[in-house]
């Protein structure tokens, strides 16, 4: 804006104000007092007014010179306060980590496992994004991306943190139930969890994989996400389909058991994806880190 003078002009005015005189000024400034004296004179010209009187000593503020010592009082305070505030805001970004997995993962493996990490490092925030998808991607402000899948991504840097296996769970109360699994699975109510993604195993693989044939009929409840799923087998309403990083801290804790001894291995696993785009090395590696430890502890048997 034309109308206004180079803020350097207004600092040093506002620091012969602060400090009563050029020459304090000047030391602050580290420079001589003439050009302290200079820049007021540059301030003065560009406004039009004078804003010393000269002929008292030392100088006194005429009006126009007290209007604007109240005028930098308030607005160079407020550009003050902007600026720390942008810093601080600025510095807890760089210490702040964007998660982005699915629901599943995020309640029952996540979640659990973060008091761990602020207890190490209570200097850098996790913030957890959930996704509908096993393979969340790297966009949005996602910093770490936790995927199922055969860990060969372009997007970023992929560090394994555990492989999965696959077994029917069910509470222990519901178990009793059940006198002979593999004679009684068509009677058996089955958790079921309509997903998109093709590399999650359902039901019908894992039956294929004991050599029952297609088609089988039985009881079923279907769900569209592993935590609506997981709740109902810990409400013991039926035999769900057990993957290592919904159910195994679960299985670990005795609320839920294995059904069967027939365990499936699938060949994916579950990876941590580093954006390559993200500017937070520091706090990014800290918590990439973490995630590979806290997976290598939680490694299914």
């Amino acid at each position: 804006m034309r109308s206004l003078p180079p803020l350097r002009l207004l600092a040093v005015f506002e620091m012969v104000v602060r400090y009563r005189g050029v020459k304090a000024a000047a030391g602050v400034f580290n420079v001589s007092p003439a050009a302290v004296s200079q820049s007021l004179k540059q301030l003065e010209s560009h406004l039009g007014v004078a804003l010393l009187d000269r002929s008292t000593r030392p100088p006194n503020l005429t009006q126009y010179g007290a209007a604007l010592r109240d005028a930098c009082a308030t607005g160079l305070k407020t550009i003050e306060d902007c600026i720390e505030e942008m810093r601080t805001s600025a510095a807890a970004a760089q210490r702040s980590v964007t998660i982005a997995c699915s629901v599943g993962t995020a309640t029952y493996w996540l979640m659990p496992r973060l008091s761990g990490f602020y207890q190490r490092h209570g200097d850098i925030t996790i913030n957890v994004m959930t996704t509908t998808t096993g393979s969340p991607p790297l966009s949005g402000g996602v910093d770490i991306a936790i995927r199922y899948g055969h860990g060969r991504w372009r997007d970023g840097v992929a560090s394994l943190l555990f492989k999965e296996k696959v077994v029917p769970v069910c509470t222990p109360q519901f178990k009793s139930t059940i006198n002979d699994w593999e004679s009684a699975f068509e009677h058996t109510p089955l958790i079921h969890v309509d997903v998109d993604d093709r590399s999650w195993l359902g039901w019908s693989e894992y039956f294929k994989s004991m050599g029952y044939a297609n088609g089988r009929k039985h009881p079923s409840l279907r769900f569209t996400n592993y935590v609506q799923a997981t709740q109902a087998a810990l409400a013991s309403q039926g035999v769900m389909l057990g993957w290592h990083a919904v159910t195994g801290d679960l299985v670990a804790q005795g609320r839920l058991v294995a059904v069967s001894d027939h365990v499936l291995h699938p060949a994916h696993g579950h990876y941590a994806i580093i954006s390559e785009r993200s500017a937070k090395s520091a706090s990014l590696h800290a918590v990439c880190a973490w995630l590979v430890e806290e997976g290598k502890k939680n490694l299914p048997g």
